[in-house]
């Protein structure tokens, strides 16, 4: 078995943009995943969901021989999910950290990585 349990390994991170049914099981959430954004569930990617109360969130993860579904629901706070209708959109791990301490994924004031320069 080679499941991932830290995260921060995980080079590709979806999330799932606008709400999600949180009724939704591995399946539900793994056909939503292939049909409706075209992207493959068995992949090494971490897909994220959240439903429209914003106080809990889905994670699901292929680690292999099977999938693994983490459930999180918050006691105090939301999450400021973007809510983008029918997107799907790649974060990196510090917009993923950003997003689960309960801050917007774009921080204008946060400095960005630079790009190499020509001297």
């Amino acid at each position: 078995m080679k499941m991932i349990h830290d995260f921060t390994k995980c080079k590709n991170i979806y999330i799932i943009c606008g709400h999600t049914d949180m009724r939704k099981g591995i399946d539900g959430l793994a056909t939503l995943i292939q049909d409706s954004f075209e992207l493959d569930p068995y992949s090494e990617a971490i897909f994220l969901f959240c439903g429209r109360r914003k106080d809990r969130y889905k994670c699901l993860y292929f680690d292999g021989d099977g999938f693994a579904m983490l459930y999180k629901r918050l006691d105090n706070g939301k999450l400021q999910w973007p809510r983008n209708e029918n997107e799907v959109r790649r974060l990196t791990q510090q917009q993923l950290r950003w997003l689960l301490e309960g801050l917007a994924i774009h921080q204008p004031k946060a400095i960005q990585k630079s790009k190499k320069g020509v001297f």
